[in-house]
């Protein structure tokens, strides 16, 4: 059981930057892959990004690419998602999630935290 806890939402201006968190519960942590999906209003849930066990691969969605960065920190149990040069297109609920492999594929996750919304106004 893993349990994932997102922080580091907020209200910020287009152009600017945000770092989200997410902590993990249990020593498991190291052995899953964890990825960053987003919800806005009206939409489905979709895929922003996925990190390796290792950190070692990563992947994203074109809509984000070259502005958000990914990374993790297996001994503070906790996955991050720097965003920078934010637009408004861009809000959304933000959750993390744990994963046995590296995947795109909502339905491939195990475990979701309860989302951090992250508002950008033009």
């Amino acid at each position: 059981q893993v349990q994932l806890v997102e922080s580091g939402g907020g209200l910020v201006q287009a152009g600017g930057s945000l770092r989200l968190s997410c902590a993990a519960s249990g020593r498991t942590f190291r052995i899953y892959a964890m990825g960053w999906f987003r919800q806005a209003p009206g939409k489905e849930r979709e895929f922003v990004s996925t990190i390796g066990r290792n950190g070692g691969s990563t992947d994203y969605a074109d809509s984000v690419k070259g502005r958000f960065t990914i990374s993790r920190d297996n001994a503070k149990n906790t996955v991050y998602l720097q965003m920078n040069s934010l637009k408004p297109e861009d809000t959304a609920v933000y959750y993390c999630a744990a994963s046995r492999v590296p995947t795109v594929v909502a339905g491939q996750y195990d475990y979701w935290g309860q989302g951090t919304q992250v508002t950008v106004s033009s």
